[in-house]
């Protein structure tokens, strides 16, 4: 369960007023001081850390904090807090924007606050094999070009990368119309992105729900490169549990050799899958209700061969208008953040 709330940006220390110093000089030089107004017996209780990975002080749950305290629904912007002072990742979809200008500003900012951001690239070409926009970039050379290009905006800083949610599965699931050439570039992506020196590089790897075969998956993966990454991802935007993706993730990279290790996304698990294939008529996967933040988002989750728990799929983001009134995919849907939040909370 989520419980702590650390609110990025806030002070550790203050200036000491001159008089609180003066005080401290004349004891430690024999003189009188003033007895302790406070109980010296109370336990003292550290600040937690800030977080590892980067929080966007500008985030779309932070941005709805700041709406919802204006509008006086305090204790609603109390609860989304639960996401606002978490860090999730920064998505990039479209060839569209120009991207080494995007990721060397996001990092940057990230740089600032002493945090490593997390990036996922979800623009391969005829990404997701038709269930949701089938968008992607229109060739492989754009797509390689694309590439190159964002990886000139890491300019040796440190980021943790998940590579192209779903790419490798439709691959082995066979609904990708050329399987050489998406793992062939897959593979270029890995090697583009490993040249930079500081990125860490995890191949998507789908989830324990959809390839059961996790040998022909492991062949696949490393025709995709994971050999020269540093592992790969799952439960990418899903909500199967952590420890059913842990027992998955062993068989994975058991089959890979034994010593692969892997990332596990926790922003919406924590009350695990919905029951049934669909929700009020819609896939079970996309919006289902009743469901909870996660594990929070660590680089130290103290279990076997998983490197980290991470909030990949933004908490709140529509996974697309699948019922009648919901967003498209992508929107924020502050409701469903909220909803999220509090049954993490409750």
């Amino acid at each position: 369960m989520v419980r702590t709330v650390y609110r990025p940006g806030r002070r550790r220390w203050a200036l000491v007023p001159a008089g609180v110093v003066l005080t401290a000089l004349l004891a430690s030089c024999g003189g009188a001081a003033p007895e302790r107004a406070a109980d010296s017996s109370a336990p003292f209780s550290p600040p937690p850390p800030p977080p590892v990975f980067y929080v966007d002080p500008d985030s779309e749950a932070a941005q709805e904090v700041d709406r919802w305290e204006r509008a006086g629904r305090a204790a609603d912007a109390e609860t989304l807090r639960l996401i606002s002072t978490r860090p999730s990742a920064k998505w990039l979809v479209s060839s569209d924007a120009p991207v080494r200008e995007e990721v060397d500003s996001y990092l940057a900012r990230a740089a600032l606050a002493g945090q490593t951001p997390v990036l996922v690239i979800h623009n391969v070409p005829d990404r997701d094999c038709g269930r949701q926009d089938s968008g992607g970039a229109e060739t492989g050379q754009e797509y390689q070009q694309w590439i190159r290009e964002l990886a000139g905006g890491i300019k040796g800083r440190p980021v943790t990368v998940v590579l192209e949610p779903g790419a490798v599965p439709d691959a082995v699931a066979r609904c990708v119309r050329d399987l050489k050439k998406r793992l062939l570039l897959l593979r270029d992506a890995v090697a583009v992105l490993k040249s930079t020196g500081t990125a860490r590089v995890y191949l998507d790897a789908g989830h324990p729900g959809w390839i059961s075969n996790t040998a022909s998956l492991a062949t696949a993966l490393r025709q995709a490169g994971v050999g020269d990454a540093d592992g790969f991802a799952l439960n990418v935007a899903n909500f199967i549990r952590t420890q059913d993706n842990v027992r998955y993730g062993h068989r994975l990279s058991d089959a890979l050799g034994g010593d692969v290790r892997f990332v596990i996304d926790t922003s919406r698990n924590g009350n695990g899958p919905a029951a049934g294939a669909t929700v009020d008529g819609a896939p079970s996967w996309c919006n289902p209700p009743g469901r909870a933040l996660g594990e929070e988002p660590t680089d130290a989750p103290g279990l076997d061969r998983v490197d980290a728990l991470l909030w990949i799929k933004y908490p709140g983001e529509s996974d697309g208008a699948c019922r009648p009134g919901e967003p498209e995919r992508g929107d924020w849907w502050p409701e469903y953040a909220l909803a999220l939040a509090r049954n993490a909370a409750g």
